[in-house]
This record gives C-alpha cells, sequence and structure tokens, in this order.
C-alpha cells in the first residue's frame, strides 16, 4: 500500500471517529441532561396518552409502570383493566376492574369499564346492574355512561331478544375521556 493511500485511510478513520469536528455541532447533537434527583413522569398519566394514541401495549407497560411506583390502587387497577379490555383480554380486564371496585366501589370508570367487559361476554344482566351504579355514582354527567345504560336496558327488556339476535348484534369498543369507554352496537 503506498504513503498516498495510507494518508487518505488515517483522514476516512479520524473523520468516522469525530476528530476534527467542532465541538458545537456535538454539544447540538448531544441529548438533553437528566436530573437524577428530579421527579419522573407519572405512569398514569404517560398510560392515560398512549392509550389515546392507540399504543395499548406500551399504555400497559407504562401502567405496571405505575403499580410499581405508587402502589396497585384503584386507579392502577381500573387502568390495567382499561388497557386489558382494549387488547381484548377480557379474562384479565374483568378481575382487574373486579378488585379495583372492591377497593372503592363508588369508581365510575371501573364500574362502566366493568360493565362493558359484561357486556361484550354476553352478561347483560349483571352489566346493566353496573352501569346504573355507575350512572348513579356519576349523578348522570357522562353521555357514554348513560348511553352504555340506555344500551343495556333496551337489551334486557327487548322481548324480541333472543340468543340467535346476541349473534347479530355488533359491538364496537369506543374510548370516551379518561379511562372511560362506550360500548357501541347496531340497536
Amino acid at each position: 500500500m503506498g504513503q498516498g493511500a495510507v494518508l487518505a485511510l488515517c483522514v476516512v478513520l479520524a473523520g468516522c471517529q469525530g476528530i476534527g469536528t467542532p465541538q458545537r455541532f456535538l454539544d447540538e447533537n448531544a441529548p438533553p441532561p437528566v436530573d437524577p434527583g428530579g421527579d419522573g413522569v407519572d405512569g398514569l398519566l404517560v398510560g392515560h396518552r398512549l392509550m389515546e394514541a392507540g399504543e395499548y401495549e406500551l399504555a400497559l407497560k407504562s401502567y405496571l409502570r405505575a403499580a410499581a411506583e405508587q402502589g396497585v390502587n384503584v386507579d392502577v387497577l381500573s387502568a390495567l383493566g382499561s388497557v386489558n379490555l382494549h387488547l381484548g383480554r377480557l379474562g384479565q380486564a374483568e378481575s382487574l376492574l373486579r378488585d379495583a371496585i372492591e377497593a372503592d366501589p363508588t369508581f365510575v370508570p371501573a364500574l362502566n369499564n366493568l360493565g362493558v367487559v359484561l357486556m361484550e361476554k354476553g352478561q347483560v344482566g349483571e352489566a346493566r346492574v353496573l352501569f346504573q351504579q355507575a350512572f348513579a355514582n356519576d349523578s348522570g354527567q357522562s353521555d357514554s355512561i348513560r348511553e352504555n345504560l340506555r344500551r343495556s336496558i333496551a337489551l334486557t327488556e327487548n322481548t324480541g331478544y333472543t340468543e340467535a339476535n346476541e349473534e347479530e348484534q355488533s359491538f364496537s369498543l369506543v374510548r370516551r375521556g379518561k379511562g372511560q369507554y362506550e360500548l357501541l352496537s347496531s340497536l
């Protein structure tokens, strides 16, 4: 290898290592410093934002981090139940939401979302009772809970409602606000 080729190789390698790169370019591209004594962002808040963005697996991880940081409380249980509901994990969602209601029988998002889980599972009667409790505890302020209650009443009082009709029903889940879902059907 000639002396010119060695010199060219050294110049190329020096460029790859950042030698000769002005410090201002390195500083502009550096990540911001981390304050080790500072407070992190609340895992529940991050999880709620991820849910709104449709990032349910990431929201689940964030809610689990919140459980580790602040303990398993009614907010965390309800959030975990809600994300599992959206992921289609009805059994896990039901268990978590029942735990949330056991911790606080008046927690409206858990009552509503457990009602949605039960509607999805075809347990309309129990879902109706939960929607009634959620509606009462919410003082009728939430349109989505009112609509869920209306649908469950229509299904339980409809004398033409049969198992065959149930298969024809198509339900869809729509997020309405922080941790609350509305069940839409073709009624």
